[in-house]
């Protein structure tokens, strides 16, 4: 069973040791990355999420709230370790994820960039609601902006 828990100096290890395959490495950033980052956005409520599968880490995902207009959350990275893609749990946790923004209840949606060529996460985002928001950062334009309201 799909389930997310918080980042502890019990598990960080073993999330640390998580990785994507070689050509999707420049989509995401490294596991030990995405739990420094989480740090770095304390102060925007940055939380990183290890996905676990019975008790087994199989992913991470941070998020973390804008702090400048528009507010919302950040869906800032997300990433199933290669051993555990194709199961279904990025679609499970990206759900409980979207459940828990619910519950807190600070935003009405949440936004994230994705590159245009990962049609794989593209597809995991539609899936579970996220569409076009018809930005374009002109700093990333290979880089499509994608929103979820909650």
């Amino acid at each position: 069973m799909v389930r997310l828990t918080e980042i502890t100096e019990d598990n960080w290890l073993e999330a640390a040791a998580l990785s994507v395959n070689e050509t999707q490495r420049k989509f995401v950033a490294p596991a030990a990355g995405i739990i420094a980052r989480g740090y770095v956005y304390r102060n925007c409520n940055g939380k990183v999420f290890v996905i676990e599968n019975d008790g087994t880490a199989v992913g991470l995902a941070l998020v973390r709230e804008f702090t400048d207009e528009p507010l919302g959350y950040d869906l800032q990275q997300f990433m199933i370790d290669s051993r555990y893609q194709g199961n279904g749990y990025g679609t499970a946790a990206l759900r409980l994820i979207l459940d828990e923004l619910r519950r807190e209840n600070h935003y009405g949606h949440v936004e994230l960039c994705v590159k245009k060529e990962d049609a794989a996460a593209i597809h995991v985002y539609e899936k579970c609601g996220f569409t076009d928001s018809g930005y374009v950062d002109e700093d990333v334009p290979d880089s499509l902006n994608m929103i979820c309201y909650l």
